[in-house]
C-alpha cells in the first residue's frame, strides 16, 4: 500500500513537469525542419558502410549505392557538370573534361566527388602529383572514399613509395574489405618488395 502511495506522489510531482513541455490547447504544434539531403544522404552512407563490413554481404550494389550518393549533390548544376564530365572522359575528351572539373570545383569546392573526378582524370593523365592533391582534397571531404584510396595505393605503387601504397590500400580495404583489386595489388606489392 505505502508503495502504491509513494508511486502516486511521484506521478502528481512529476506532472507539472510534464504540463511545461506540452503545447497549451489551441497552441501551434511546433515546426520540425525538414532534414536536409545532405543530411539524409550522410545518414545513408553510414548505414550503407556499415553493411558493408557485414559477413556474406553482397557487396556490389550496395557500392553501387554509395558511388550514386557519393556522385550526388544539393545542387542541380553541380550534378550535371559532374555527369557531363564523366561523359567527357568517356568519350576521350580530357582536355573538355578537365575544363569542365575546374568550374565545378571552383563553384562547389565542398563536393567530394568532383574532386574525387579530377583526381582521377589526373591520373588517366599521368599527371600523379596533381591527382594525389585532389586525392588528398577528396579524403578531407570523405575520408571513406575507397575509390580515392585504391587510386592513391595505385599511384604511390607507381612512384615506388611501397610503404605508403600498402598503407592506402591497408585504409581502403578497413572501409570495405570487399575490394578484391586491392586485396590484388597487395600481394604484388608483396612481390614487388620481395624482389620477386
Amino acid at each position: 500500500m505505502r508503495g502504491k502511495l509513494a508511486a502516486a506522489c511521484l506521478i502528481v510531482l512529476a506532472l507539472p513537469a510534464f504540463a511545461e513541455d506540452a503545447p497549451e490547447a489551441g497552441a501551434p504544434a511546433p515546426v520540425v525542419a525538414p532534414a536536409k539531403p545532405a543530411d539524409m544522404r550522410a545518414d545513408q552512407l553510414d548505414t550503407l558502410f556499415a553493411r558493408l563490413r557485414q559477413p556474406g554481404i553482397e557487396s556490389s550494389e550496395v557500392e553501387r549505392q554509395i558511388w550514386q550518393l557519393w556522385g550526388a549533390s544539393d545542387s542541380p548544376t553541380a550534378t550535371i557538370l559532374l555527369e557531363q564530365s564523366t561523359r567527357a572522359i568517356d568519350d576521350g575528351a580530357p582536355a573538355e573534361a578537365l575544363a569542365m572539373l575546374d568550374r565545378l570545383i571552383g563553384a562547389f569546392p565542398g563536393f567530394a566527388e568532383a574532386w574525387n573526378k579530377r583526381a582521377t582524370l589526373y591520373f588517366m593523365m599521368k599527371r600523379y602529383d596533381a591527382s594525389l592533391a585532389d586525392i588528398a582534397h577528396t579524403l578531407d571531404l570523405e575520408p571513406r572514399h575507397f575509390g580515392a584510396l585504391a587510386g592513391k595505393g595505385m599511384i604511390l605503387m607507381r612512384q615506388k613509395d611501397y610503404a605508403g601504397a600498402r598503407a592506402a590500400y591497408e585504409e581502403a580495404l578497413a572501409v570495405n574489405p570487399n575490394l578484391e583489386q586491392v586485396k590484388e595489388a597487395l600481394k604484388e606489392l608483396d612481390r614487388l618488395e620481395q624482389g620477386i
